[in-house]
């Protein structure tokens, strides 16, 4: 395999250690291009190697305190109920229309976390059934809808509405991204069985890479982490409106 793709797979764990979310972002045009896999087939594997990756993540998180489980258990539930009436609608709309709404969602929300009181302080857990069960079911929606993003549309509905601070939210995120990939990889698995090293390869070294983000988030400040995160999810919509624009 190529270094590019090795790196990749380390990248992808990274992102998903530091800041929750990016995984499935990332995933599958490392795979298309640096590891050669069909799309179709790619899309199975992907949902594979982030399940795994986030599940190491959120077992090191909940074993550090970040975790918070009425969260992952109100936003789990509700999102992939919330997904699957999403996931009905996506043919109603052009595929243009589909990727530019989701970079206008993605730029709302790195704009509004960028533009956040600095000097605010970490708040308390308070994750109330009927606010977070709406939450979760609207950030599945949503992911069922597009298709990507579940991580970037997860970490601030948590924020938010869960009231966690975001290295709780990583953890929760976590928990919540490895079971939504590996019932989509379930799904997923006639089409993308036959890559079994490659998967088992790109899982491994994304495993790596989610538990080297936990720990040099670690020295990082929550500040600069929500800055970090945002600031990402920026970058990424930028990306997506643009490739959408001029394609």
């Amino acid at each position: 395999m190529n270094p590019l793709a090795i790196a990749g797979a380390v990248a992808i764990g990274l992102s998903l250690g530091l800041t929750g979310a990016g995984g499935s972002i990332l995933t599958l045009p490392v795979l298309v291009y640096f590891a050669g896999l069909p799309p179709k087939e790619a899309v199975g594997v992907s949902l594979f190697i982030v399940g795994a990756a986030a599940l190491a993540g959120a077992i090191q998180r909940w074993r550090s305190g970040e975790f918070h489980g009425r969260a992952a258990l109100m936003f789990g539930a509700a999102g992939m109920a919330g997904a699957a009436v999403g996931a009905r609608f996506t043919g109603m709309v052009s595929e243009k229309a589909l990727m530019v709404s989701f970079a206008v969602l993605m730029l709302v929300v790195a704009v509004r976390m960028l533009k956040g009181r600095t000097g605010e302080a970490e708040p308390e857990p308070d994750c109330r059934p009927g606010r977070c069960l709406v939450a979760g079911t609207g950030t599945g929606l949503l992911t069922g809808f597009i298709g990507v993003g579940g991580g970037f549309l997860l970490m601030p509905a948590l924020m938010r509405y869960a009231r966690l601070p975001i290295r709780t939210a990583t953890g929760t995120s976590l928990a919540v991204i490895s079971v939504n990939s590996m019932v989509g990889w379930l799904s997923h698995l006639p089409t993308s069985g036959g890559h079994w090293s490659v998967t088992a390869l790109f899982a491994a070294l994304a495993i790596v890479g989610t538990l080297a983000g936990k720990a040099l988030s670690a020295k990082l400040p929550a500040k600069r982490l929500k800055q970090g995160f945002a600031g990402l999810v920026l970058v990424v919509g930028i990306q997506v409106l643009w490739r959408s624009v001029i394609s």
